[in-house]
């Protein structure tokens, strides 16, 4: 396996060009929290807080959203129509140029 290029936009508008593994089972919340960008991830990755919203900015195909997470993202905060939990999205090579930024904090 190898690793894939995801651009991360912080809360301040800064564009985090990131190194992600794809043989280590991680996903976007803990890739985050890897690179010390303030993605709190408070629910350990149960969808159970949406302190890891992110809004997917590119046109990559991601699994599905489940049932949780569509729950969790019906009563968070500054929820848009391309929003996803961090958590639920897995780095795969499928992933390879995605980019996201960083939800405002609650």
């Amino acid at each position: 396996m190898s690793d894939v290029l995801i651009k991360i936009k912080d809360r301040e508008g800064v564009v985090h060009e990131v190194q992600a593994p794809t043989d280590m089972a991680m996903n976007l919340m803990e890739l985050c929290k890897a690179y010390e960008l303030p993605v709190e991830g408070t629910c350990g990755g149960m969808a159970m807080c949406a302190s890891c919203q992110c809004y997917i900015l590119s046109d990559h195909t991601l699994p599905e959203m489940g049932q949780d997470e569509d729950l969790m993202l019906a009563e968070a905060f500054h929820v848009q129509e391309n929003s996803r939990l961090g958590c639920q999205i897995p780095i795969t090579e499928d992933l390879d140029g995605l980019e996201i930024e960083l939800a405002p904090e609650v």
